[in-house]
């Protein structure tokens, strides 16, 4: 059978010497370089001379499900002048590697969308060669410029939920990307991959996001000079609606504890599944989950006022626009909700400077909850990545690498 072996090949720089399909291998496709004469790296003297052929076979992309083999004669040559032996320079292969660099950058492709043992298996490969492309191609492509990094936002992700074994997620919050992914929320090891960065890169960055937890706070003093202390706004709003829900589960309790049968009943029914109706956003909720919260408040009055005070603080940091107005409105706030989210004013209050922070420029660390939801779906696809490592690189590909990556 002939096969469209340029096609196939679509590797202008080398020549076909041969081509066929050999039973229980694939398609063999034996080449060399075009070009009869090497440059020695070292005197850079051009020179025909060859000292010996070396031929290799390698992987490289399969063509109409066929497997394709490429038999390479890497040729050897000497140089008149310095008498070293050099070997060609074959751009699309790695020296050491048996497969191609575009098959690599497939394969690491199917891993984004999969994982490494589902990938190994499809394309006849061990999950070991697997492991090696992506190694190899990270090596490539993940020496990530921190050159622009003007604003980091700093979270953790839990590797199994319940079990306390965080993650910490270091983010560009101008290019929407995870820059690293340290393997515990521990200040030691944070640090260390900070100090790693060159200090101008430090010394540059202008604003940090963090959650509530003072250790972080503390990070970012210590080693960035320049750099403003955001809080979350999510984190705080968390608070919030942490509050809230004790509360909710407060009155769930109460009104299970009435002796008045028909009392119980009403008060149990307008509070039962109600939470999402009061956390969500109310412009957010659906018909059904409007009901249930309308049900819940005529049941509950201090639900009612608490509900309504967050969505007050919501509409605080989400519609006003002035800086003295955002801090004047919240101050009259916390006046207001002190009596009804105590916990919450008492961590405003020691966070007032970073919160109030963020109504300088807006910023957020929303693209780190983005990208936290995206690590938990990886996490969940974790089956061939067996160690942090792997986790790691295939996190920040799925950020960072393109097809066309080099």
């Amino acid at each position: 059978m002939k096969f469209p072996v340029d096609q196939i090949l679509n590797l202008p720089e080398m020549k076909v010497l041969d081509c066929q399909e050999i039973e229980g291998m694939g398609i063999v496709i034996t080449i060399e370089k075009s070009v009869n004469y090497s440059t020695c790296p070292s005197c850079e003297q051009i020179t025909h001379s060859i000292h010996q052929n070396h031929w290799r076979m390698i992987h490289d992309l399969s063509w109409s499900e066929r497997t394709v083999l490429l038999k390479i004669n890497r040729r050897q040559f000497k140089c008149p002048k310095c008498k070293k032996v050099l070997s060609e320079k074959l751009n699309f292969v790695e020296p050491s590697k048996g497969y191609t660099k575009r098959l690599a950058a497939q394969i690491i492709q199917q891993v984004l969308n999969s994982n490494i043992h589902s990938v190994a298996e499809r394309n006849d490969l061990s999950d070991e060669e697997v492991e090696s492309m992506l190694k190899g191609q990270a090596s490539l492509i993940l020496n990530i410029n921190l050159s622009q990094l003007k604003r980091l936002g700093i979270d953790e992700i839990a590797l199994v939920k319940g079990q306390g074994n965080y993650l910490a997620v270091l983010v560009d919050l101008d290019t929407h990307k995870p820059i690293e992914i340290v393997k515990s929320r521990r200040m030691e090891e944070i640090r260390e991959v900070l100090v790693s960065w060159d200090i101008q890169v430090l010394e540059q960055i202008q604003e940090v996001s963090i959650d509530l937890w003072s250790p972080y706070k503390s990070l970012v003093e210590e080693l960035m000079p320049n750099a403003n202390v955001t809080a979350d706004r999510f984190h705080v709003m968390k608070q919030v609606n942490d509050e809230l829900d004790a509360m909710r589960k407060a009155e769930k309790k109460a009104a299970m504890s009435l002796e008045n049968k028909s009392e119980k009943s009403r008060r149990l029914e307008g509070l039962s599944k109600s939470k999402y109706s009061f956390i969500k956003n109310e412009d957010s909720l659906n018909e059904k989950q409007k009901k249930k919260l309308k049900s819940a408040q005529e049941v509950s009055p201090i639900l009612a006022k608490m509900h309504q005070l967050k969505e007050d603080f919501r509409d605080i940091f989400e519609f006003t626009k002035y800086w003295g107005d955002s801090v004047i409105k919240l101050l009259d706030w916390m006046h207001e909700a002190l009596s009804y989210f105590p916990k919450s004013i008492g961590t405003m209050v020691r966070w007032f400077g970073e919160i109030v922070g963020y109504f300088d420029e807006k910023t957020t660390s929303g693209t780190v909850e983005g990208i936290n939801n995206k690590l938990k779906l990886i996490k969940r696809l974790r089956y061939g990545f067996r160690n942090f490592s792997n986790f790691r690189l295939r996190s920040l590909l799925n950020w960072h690498f393109s097809i066309n990556s080099p």
